[in-house]
């Protein structure tokens, strides 16, 4: 379904510092361990700006990893109201066919609502531990990892326990999450495609794996910050999103005073020093300010989280201001225009050397030293040069994946994945690549060594879904996203 936009206004007149946007986009930009690929900003109910770092568009899902434990929560949230679960029920209760196996005492007092707050028991992440006692039903894994202390007095950031939150509402409404969210939540909201990965069991993580848009961050930003109404009508039920977004477990100790992870954690949002938030690793945020009436929607790819918020700290916060602001319309114009402009430097490169060209063409290369550390089924690249240009083929468990670049800036294409790909002859002996995976945050460096005939790729954050390159793009939606 087609998204009626979000209605918008200028900077000033929701009393917004243009100069406070432009100062967080230097920041951004100058910091040499961020990668910022969108940003949107609501202020009294209206976007006052939004952008998006080329190659990246407005269009495409991005992967949202932890940022998708929000959308779980409100879906849980949603089935509680619809009498389909209850918070304070034992986890075990949904899971009948597991009673004779679970009998750890601490497993079987767990309530939804210990899983809905990371608050299990468990002292760290129990991920590898549940997969490795039961790989073919993770539930059933998790609850087999006896807790280390009483449920509900210990924080620990743990994927089962959100897998088992979302694995409760998608049993409980026999349909997954995507589709439970269609006509409750997506499509009131107009949130176009989204689409959530699958595990062995058939299910959607809900810890991760959702892909959308970042407008589908910002409108659910928006909706929690309205109280669950959207457009005058109750989407969540009364109470829900006070209920969600406070403190249900102190989550103090291993990080850094003043760090935004140590604030507590309420029902799969984090408390923050201004305001809550969803989030996902390597930036993916939807930060809530209600003391602000604003919401911040980004994605991104860098491990300096933190980071990021700092800067909006440091820089947005104080551009929100309590009246319109006069004469700023030149500024805001000035900004607008910065904001259409956007875009991430593609990697250096020159065009292949006119004396080495034809030795370049039809090569094939092999791992240096024997085998790529970062991607062990990557075990070929090929360059050759056809009637469209240079192309790249990696081969990766025998699946070819044959991408084209050499042209400047970047080269963007949608088959067969959703790629933007950069870069070129570093000299006459070294080929260098940037892939970037237009619906994830990532990025690849291929290099090539024409004397030594090997290559070398590197992630720039590695991907946290142990997934082929072929499949580093959304999962295709139902016809109804």
């Amino acid at each position: 379904m087609s998204a009626r936009p979000l209605p918008t206004a200028t900077p000033a007149a929701q009393g917004v510092d243009s100069a406070g946007v432009h100062a967080f986009l230097d920041a951004l930009e100058a910091a040499p361990d961020i990668e910022p690929h969108s940003l949107m900003i609501l202020r009294h109910d209206r976007l006052v700006a939004s952008g998006w770092w080329a190659p990246y568009t407005p269009e495409r899902p991005h992967l949202l990893y932890s940022l998708s434990k929000s959308f779980t929560a409100t879906a849980a949230g949603l089935a509680a109201a619809e009498g389909l679960l209850r918070f304070d029920d034992p986890v075990i209760s949904y899971f009948p066919e597991f009673d004779a196996d679970i009998t750890d005492p601490r497993s079987r007092a767990m309530l939804v609502r210990h899983v809905a707050s990371m608050s299990s028991g468990h002292e760290a992440e129990t991920l590898d531990r549940a997969l490795a006692t039961d790989r073919a039903e993770l539930v059933r894994g998790f609850l087999l990892v006896p807790p280390d202390r009483d449920p509900g007095t210990v924080f620990a950031y743990n994927q089962p326990t959100t897998y088992t939150l979302a694995a409760i509402v998608q049993r409980v409404t026999g349909q997954p999450l995507t589709d439970y969210l269609r006509p409750r939540l997506f499509d009131p909201l107009g949130i176009g495609e989204a689409a959530w990965l699958h595990d062995r069991a058939g299910r959607e993580l809900g810890f991760s794996g959702l892909h959308a848009r970042t407008d589908a961050i910002a409108r659910l930003g928006q909706l929690y910050l309205r109280d669950g109404v959207w457009e005058g009508k109750r989407l969540l039920p009364e109470g829900w999103v006070a209920e969600a977004t406070r403190p249900h477990i102190g989550n103090a100790g291993g990080d850094p005073v003043g760090s935004d992870w140590q604030q507590g954690y309420g029902l799969q949002f984090w408390m923050a020093r201004h305001g809550y938030r969803g989030d996902g690793a390597f930036g993916q945020f939807c930060l809530v300010l209600p003391e602000h009436d604003a919401v911040i929607a980004t994605t991104a790819a860098t491990e300096r989280m933190q980071q990021v918020l700092d800067l909006v700290w440091e820089h947005l916060l104080p551009a929100f201001g309590p009246e319109p602001l006069h004469g700023g319309d030149e500024r805001d114009a000035v900004l607008r225009q910065r904001l259409a402009r956007l875009s991430l430097p593609p990697a250096a490169g020159e065009p292949a050397p006119p004396e080495r060209a034809r030795e370049w063409n039809a090569i094939a290369f092999s791992p240096y030293g024997g085998g790529c550390a970062e991607l062990p089924e990557l075990t070929s690249v090929a360059v050759d040069a056809g009637p469209d240009g240079w192309a790249l083929t990696l081969t990766e468990g025998g699946h070819p994946l044959r991408l084209r670049f050499g042209k400047a800036g970047w080269t963007v294409t949608d088959e067969p994945l959703p790629t933007a790909v950069s870069g070129g002859w570093a000299d006459a002996d070294t080929l260098a690549v940037d892939v970037v995976f237009l619906e994830t945050p990532h990025r690849l460096t291929v290099s090539c060594s024409l004397p030594e005939r090997t290559f070398t790729a590197r992630w720039h954050t590695t991907p946290l879904h142990r997934a082929p390159l072929r499949a580093m793009r959304a999962p295709r939606s139902s016809p109804s996203a």
